[in-house]
């Protein structure tokens, strides 16, 4: 329980931004099966945000599906509006929503850093700020930001991606000394290869070549990713803060 009992986990709020695929889905099915009110943010896929909020249903779970431009402060704003008006205060926040653009530096242009950072970190910023308020006046929250393996090591043509993703983790960092005092954890998990939608880029031979060089043998699965995430969330994680934990398989250490 938080806050002299006030609230236990089955009572708690969690907004989960790219909740509608992939590693997103996941977190927010891993909440649900708890019982937590569930908010899955989605940019456009509305269709595959509601299939995720059925699921999310089956397992009990009251959720609540909002559209927002993470670029845009004008629209975390009304998003967060819009979820106040349903009495919806998110204790738990996972910064999930992200882009990747593969390709040589030389070929990416302004535009394409500018929407690598502007989803993947300027996102991060502008929905931490919009929703730390609420956890720091009740002396209790979670944040928990997506980053990468690139975000620590970096990769060939990834570049843009990999620079967005270190910022995330150097924010993380910052972020968790500015708000431990108010009881508010910040943490990155930092996947190595998971299988989502995200690899479909790539072809058998390169997945079988990429399993070869991680030590597990194998790339991850989102549900592994999620409970992480989810432990990140808990109560009794309260003394873990700044931490950039990487489940990769070995691959980096």
């Amino acid at each position: 329980m938080i806050n002299g009992g006030e609230k236990n986990i089955g009572e708690m709020t969690v907004l989960v931004t790219g909740g509608s695929r992939g590693i997103g889905a996941k977190i927010a099915e891993r909440f649900a099966a708890v019982g937590m009110n569930i908010v899955i943010h989605y940019s456009k896929s509305h269709e595959a945000a509601n299939e995720v909020a059925r699921r999310c249903m089956e397992l009990g779970a009251k959720v609540y599906t909002v559209s927002a431009d993470l670029r845009n402060k004008d629209d975390i704003a009304r998003m967060k509006a819009r979820l106040e008006d349903h009495g919806l205060y998110p204790d738990i926040l996972v910064n999930n929503a992200g882009i990747a653009k593969y390709g040589m530096l030389a070929d990416v242009t302004e535009d394409d850093w500018d929407e690598v950072m502007d989803v993947n970190l300027k996102g991060v910023f502008l929905c931490s700020q919009a929703f730390i308020p609420y956890m720091v006046s009740q002396k209790y929250g979670r944040i928990i930001n997506v980053s990468s393996i690139w975000g620590i090591s970096g990769a060939s043509c990834e570049v843009v991606y990999s620079a967005a993703k270190g910022g995330v983790n150097a924010f993380t960092k910052a972020l968790a000394k500015e708000l431990a005092p108010s009881g508010v954890t910040v943490n990155a998990v930092a996947p190595g290869a998971v299988q989502t939608d995200m690899m479909s880029s790539f072809s058998e031979e390169e997945i079988r070549q990429l399993e070869e060089e991680i030590p597990a043998g194998r790339l991850a699965t989102a549900e592994e990713i999620s409970s992480l995430v989810y432990f990140l969330a808990l109560p009794e994680s309260g003394y873990i803060t700044g931490q950039i934990i990487s489940p990769n398989g070995g691959w980096i250490t």
